[in-house]
């Protein structure tokens, strides 16, 4: 796609504007223009190419595929090092960072994997797990559920333990062993379900919006924000979050529109909404800021 005219936000809003023609490594990549909007796109998708180059020297053409999942967790997790890194450290969901220091978050982790794993004829879908995002091996002999931070295989009774914390334990102790179980394995089920490539760039975008709001950076919360809206546009939570940003920054005429359009779409059944239609009113009745 030609990005000559565009800015970045405005590219990034192209990538995701088609599911069909969506490219989640494109994309991934063109999230961190964010803070970087000269970051060449082109050169990132040139250094994946030459990881699956490197790592497909390495296959023989008959290999079966699990000589090909062996030696992909081999080559990422042994020789190129890839590993761990802080969830609250914005780097590691930026793709070219995370390629260029060996350390990313379990989605960011999971983009290259993916990636990589297509590129030399492996079937892979993210897993958008709670807590914790995961990746889907379909092999010959079965579906593999895999970390993406290590390449280990987790066992149905490990996704089961990484579900509880997010389990309403009190609610599954009164329906008895049996159909707390049965729930149990819907849940789990419902969770090993492939997320789209919409879904795995939501779930990237959702971790540095966390971080920025954490670290009180609004500016750069807006720019993540601003993403966030163009790749879930009736998203009507993510146009409150942003509206509520642009308030705080002082972008009165931008907050307004955004927090009004939550309130058309959002429902008399918002909780939240009376607190947000004071915040929209004051909004109006103080007007635009005044420089001096």
């Amino acid at each position: 796609m030609d990005r000559s005219s565009l800015s970045p936000l405005e590219y990034f809003a192209a990538l995701v504007a088609d599911d069909d023609s969506l490219s989640l490594t494109e994309a991934a990549a063109a999230i961190a223009q964010a803070e970087e909007p000269g970051l060449d796109l082109q050169a990132v998708q040139t250094e994946l190419d030459t990881l699956a180059w490197r790592l497909r020297k390495r296959l023989a053409a008959d290999a079966s595929p699990l000589q090909r999942v062996q030696a992909l967790h081999h080559f990422l997790y042994k020789d190129l090092g890839f590993t761990a890194g802080d969830v609250d450290e914005p780097a590691c969901s930026h793709l070219h960072q995370v390629l260029r220091q060996r350390r990313g978050i379990p989605v960011s982790l999971a983009v290259i994997y993916l990636e990589l794993a297509g590129q030399i004829g492996l079937q892979a879908d993210g897993l958008a797990f709670p807590g914790h995002f995961l990746v889907k091996l379909h092999l010959p002999m079965g579906e593999a559920v895999i970390d993406p931070l290590s390449g280990r295989s987790l066992s149905r009774h490990e996704l089961e333990e990484r579900l509880e914390p997010w389990l309403d334990l009190d609610a599954m102790s009164r329906l008895g062993v049996e159909a707390a179980s049965g729930a149990l394995g819907e849940l789990l089920a419902e969770h090993l379900q492939p997320a789209s490539a919409r879904e795995i760039l939501s779930r990237m975008l959702r971790n540095l919006e966390r971080v920025h709001r954490a670290d009180g950076d609004p500016a750069r919360l807006l720019q993540i924000q601003h993403r966030q809206v163009a790749l879930e546009p009736e998203n009507w939570t993510c146009r409150r979050e942003r509206g509520l940003t642009l308030a705080q920054l002082g972008l009165t005429t931008e907050a307004i529109e955004d927090l009004q359009c939550y309130l058309d779409h959002a429902g008399r059944g918002a909780a939240d909404r009376r607190r947000i239609g004071a915040q929209l009113t004051a909004l109006r009745e103080a007007g635009p800021p005044r420089w001096h």
